[in-house]
């Protein structure tokens, strides 16, 4: 069995998100996809620390007012992974060139009904919308399908 820690963060900016088109990398569980910015924690880091280096790192932007919203555990029987979702209003810098994607400011409405991404973060982003206070989200995938949702410890229902 397989743990991961990660973070993603959604930045905001007029109505949009910054949102990333996973086209870069090879073997790509997410390939294809459009996702926040974020990725793997380091050896000491705090979620925190984290999401910083990793925003500065994939964006050029370095964010100046950002909150912790959520942990989302994902499971798909071989691997955890416990991810800490960030949202941020403000930031200072200009975006670089990905080596995961290309960076667009995408308009949040679009994000949720045009855009391909994961089942599960259909959820997560209504949840960062409607701003629900901190929550725990459990999001079980067999490949790329979602099979269940348990929000703080109570089974959703979703189509």
């Amino acid at each position: 069995m397989d743990f991961q820690l990660t973070t993603l963060c959604y930045i905001e900016k007029d109505a949009k998100y910054l949102m990333l088109h996973r086209t870069k990398k090879k073997n790509d569980i997410s390939r294809d996809l459009w996702l926040g910015i974020g990725g793997h924690f380091e050896k000491g880091e705090s979620p925190e620390e984290c999401v910083l280096r990793e925003v500065r790192e994939e964006s050029g932007l370095t964010l100046t007012n950002y909150r912790l919203r959520g942990v989302v555990t994902f499971s798909d029987g071989n691997v955890y992974e416990y991810m800490f979702l960030f949202s941020a209003s403000e930031y200072t810098g200009e975006l670089i060139e990905c080596n995961e994607g290309e960076l667009v400011w995408v308009e949040k409405e679009k994000v949720l009904k045009e855009l391909p991404i994961w089942e599960g973060d259909r959820i997560f982003l209504r949840l960062l919308e409607e701003n629900s206070p901190f929550f725990s989200l459990k999001l079980t995938y067999e490949g790329r399908k979602l099979e269940s949702a348990v929000l703080d410890n109570r089974l959703m229902r979703f189509i």
